[in-house]
């Protein structure tokens, strides 16, 4: 059997993969103590805590999907949108021959991601930018840190006090009705980053699964190639004139 070496991820698509991992692992271990702090008895000074350090790897998290947004555009052949999103020239009969040849128990080799895959990644950078937005508004409207909170803080203020003044579980700080309202307009916000929460937990449920059993199965070095930007095929990737 002949291998060839080839070269996929670039350096920037490697680094942005490995830093999400760490932000939305760090982000979920948080998230998770947070929704369950009262069971765990978790003090209000400990909840701002929680919620102010989800913030800031928040931040992270948001700048480096922003950065992978923009490098679609402008990186390298296998990081750009042509090759993640799910249409494009013959992509229909591209999936329907890998959705054949999975039923036969065999795969069609790719350099840059399989029409499968593209699916798969497209939903998954869709969850991560929902996640990203709604997650901006609920560090303005809980914590009132930016880019948001500033505004929030204002229009919720109690009379006479200065905005920079207001502070989360401190219900003196603030005008109950203009905070009210406040919340009224958060609450489809957090039930969507509950939701994605979720979705998300079995999207990378669902990655891993992929992943370790095509490896597993049919080898390509999926994992390593995430470290190295190069995959080893046993044969031609269906991608390699495109």
């Amino acid at each position: 059997m002949s291998l060839s070496v080839y070269k996929v991820w670039d350096v920037p698509t490697r680094i942005f993969h490995w830093l999400n991992v760490v932000c939305v692992l760090g982000l979920m271990a948080i998230g998770t103590v947070i929704l369950n702090a009262d069971s765990l008895g978790v003090t209000n000074d400990g909840k701002v805590i929680l919620k102010t350090t989800h913030v800031l790897v928040g931040y992270v998290f948001a700048l480096n999907l922003l950065w992978r947004l923009i490098w679609a555009f402008v990186g390298g052949k296998y990081a750009r949108w042509a090759s993640i999103l799910p249409f494009g020239s013959g992509y229909t009969e591209k999936l329907k021959h890998e959705l054949r040849e999975m039923r036969l128990g065999r795969t069609v080799n790719y350099r840059g991601h399989t029409p499968l895959g593209r699916i798969a990644v497209t939903v998954l950078l869709l969850t991560l930018t929902v996640q990203a937005a709604t997650g901006l508004i609920l560090a303005g409207t809980d914590v009132y840190m930016p880019p948001f909170g500033g505004v929030i803080a204002e229009n919720i203020a109690a009379q006479g006090l200065d905005p920079s003044e207001v502070r989360p579980y401190a219900p003196e700080t603030v005008d109950p009705e203009a905070y009210a309202q406040m919340r009224e307009f958060r609450s489809p916000v957090i039930q969507t980053h509950e939701l994605m929460y979720f979705v998300l937990i079995g999207l990378i449920a669902l990655h891993l699964f992929a992943v370790v059993a095509t490896e597993l199965k049919h080898g390509g070095n999926i994992i390593s190639a995430m470290f190295t930007g190069r995959k080893i095929l046993n044969s031609p990737p269906a991608d390699a004139d495109e």
